[in-house]
């Protein structure tokens, strides 16, 4: 496999033939050119291009399905809606073909745009693998495809690279287009770790809940607990975290209740016990299984805040190339799971009675972040409660240095709406002064909604009016189309004037589906 050098166009040496330092102090290089190509993509220009490569390179403690990996591949299809810039070209790449219906879908939604002007200027490329393995190791795997990439690309000084997030795998993708990428260099992964990121919190002042990072055994994670509960006798609940867990999947919650009232090598033994019988947030994960991969990742135990009123926000912010920091939105997240800790969905903006308050600390961290070089996106979950008579508080609790499940929503509106959130008021705002909020998740599932095919939902869609409509600016956008049938699953962005319309426009949506879902397995009987 060769690769394009980072200042000219000439070929190098096989990117194979180079180790980690040169790799890394190459892309450091091709970096160098991102702040110029930021710049082009707002001057209209005849061959500015970009390759998306959503490849969900993240470890989430249990393999998946291929068809589940390629539904998340296509939920980054609401960048189609950067077409909207008319010359633009966009190479995007999944595993598996995309039905052609769905991308007619979302072109459909461009405004002020002729679908088929911008169907010309788009450029799909299938690996036809279905392998659960991640996409750019996949990609990687073909240098061929990687080579007829690179050859559809215009001009490699106006492309860069569009990652869901960033490993050494999408780093050497872009080594290899010989295109910067826009997303955190994957040297400063350890920043997104559970352990560095509780480290990062303390080096900035940020509040975070009472624990222990840096931990690689049960054993560790014991006798954590144990100095946790000399420092905080009244702690009933603590979370162990996996290092790399992602939403929430590699969490698992041990319950302390009764264990306080022991001392000494008895308190040790019963939290030993506790921590052994933990209960895992991913319930399909064999206690083996998380105890090795623990061993092998490491990770951390905190406490579990608790209060009368608890919430679950997050900030998203991003570094610009010129090192700016940018507050994007402020998400209220929907949990659930086995503890409530698996993330399902978002409603936006979040509550303005705290919006502000999780903003402010955030924005701190993505100061930090911008010193040591990061770019992109990222998010700060928080945890906020509220006692009787009391203000809220925040506690810090991760850093995401990657798009995550509160990216495709609010960008969704965005392009479609060209407004923005304004963080003073912790509104967002149309370019008229009007507000607008969503609710949305990835989690709309159900046994019956298999019996719905791709070419049904668009059927529903069209009968029933669950669609965006430009006049209002408010409606439904689905997404996670694919996995409709085989794994009855699809995403869903309602869009309202009000908190109440988004969650009616939303709860509407959900109800369609399942009872157009439940009349066609009525209609698969076979008559007496």
């Amino acid at each position: 496999m060769t690769q394009l050098d980072a200042d000219s166009d000439t070929t190098s040496p096989r990117l194979s033939d180079l180790n980690e330092t040169e790799r890394d102090r190459l892309f450091a290089r091709v970096q160098q050119r991102m702040p110029a190509v930021w710049d082009a993509m707002r001057l209209d220009l005849e061959d500015e291009s970009v390759v998306v490569v959503p490849s969900v390179t993240l470890d989430k403690a249990v393999p998946g399905s291929g068809s589940m990996s390629q539904a998340f591949e296509e939920r980054f299809l609401f960048l189609l809606l950067l077409l909207r810039q008319p010359r633009l070209r966009m190479i995007y790449v999944t595993s598996m073909p995309i039905k052609p219906s769905i991308v007619e879908y979302y072109l459909a939604l461009l405004p002020g745009v002729i679908p088929s002007h911008a169907m010309a200027r788009l450029t799909l490329v299938s690996i036809d693998d279905s392998s659960p393995r991640p996409l750019s190791e996949k990609l990687l795997f073909r240098p061929r495809m990687l080579a007829k990439i690179a050859a559809m690309i215009p001009n490699r000084r106006r492309c860069h690279l569009i990652p869901y997030n960033t490993t050494g795998l999408e780093r050497d993708i872009a080594l290899t287009l010989g295109i910067p990428m826009y997303g955190a260099d994957p040297r400063l992964a350890d920043l997104g770790s559970k352990t560095g990121c509780r480290r990062l919190f303390a080096e900035e002042g940020v509040t975070h809940p009472l624990g222990v990072e840096n931990l690689h055994s049960f054993e560790e994670v014991t006798d954590a607990i144990v100095g946790m509960l000399e420092e905080r006798p009244g702690i009933t609940e603590v979370i162990v975290k996996l290092n790399e867990g992602v939403s929430g999947a590699g969490n698992a919650l041990v319950d302390l209740r009764g264990v306080t009232d022991t001392r000494g090598s008895d308190r040790r033994s019963q939290v030993a016990e506790r921590v052994r019988s933990m209960q895992l947030e991913l319930a399909v994960t064999p206690m083996a299984a998380y105890e090795a991969k623990f061993e092998e990742k490491g990770g951390i135990v905190e406490e579990r805040i608790v209060g009368e009123e608890l919430r679950s926000p997050s900030v998203q912010l991003r570094v610009r190339p010129d090192r700016s920091v940018e507050l994007l939105s402020t998400h209220d997240q929907l949990l659930g799971g086995a503890s409530g800790q698996s993330y399902l969905g978002c409603i936006f903006p979040a509550d303005p009675a705290y919006s502000r308050l999780i903003s402010k600390p955030a924005i701190a961290i993505g100061e930090r972040l911008a010193k040591e070089g990061a770019l992109g996106r990222f998010a700060v979950d928080f945890v906020v409660k509220r006692d009787a008579a009391e203000e809220w508080s925040a506690y810090a609790i991760e850093l995401n240095l990657r798009k995550g499940g509160t990216t495709h929503p609010f960008l969704t509106l965005q392009f479609l709406t060209d407004g923005s959130y304004d963080g003073a008021s912790g509104r967002f705002l149309l370019p008229g002064g009007e507000q607008r909020h969503l609710v949305a998740t990835d989690h709309l599932e159900s046994e019956e909604l298999r019996a719905l095919a791709v070419e049904d939902l668009f059927d529903i869609v069209a009968r029933h009016g669950l669609h965006f409509d430009q006049s209002r600016q408010t409606g439904v956008v689905f997404h996670m189309i694919s996995s409709l049938t085989e794994c009855g699953r699809i995403g869903v962005t309602a869009v309202g004037q009000s908190p109440e319309e988004a969650m009616r426009g939303y709860e509407e949506a959900k109800r369609v589906l399942l009872a157009e879902a439940a009349a066609a397995q009525e209609e698969s009987r076979l008559p007496a």
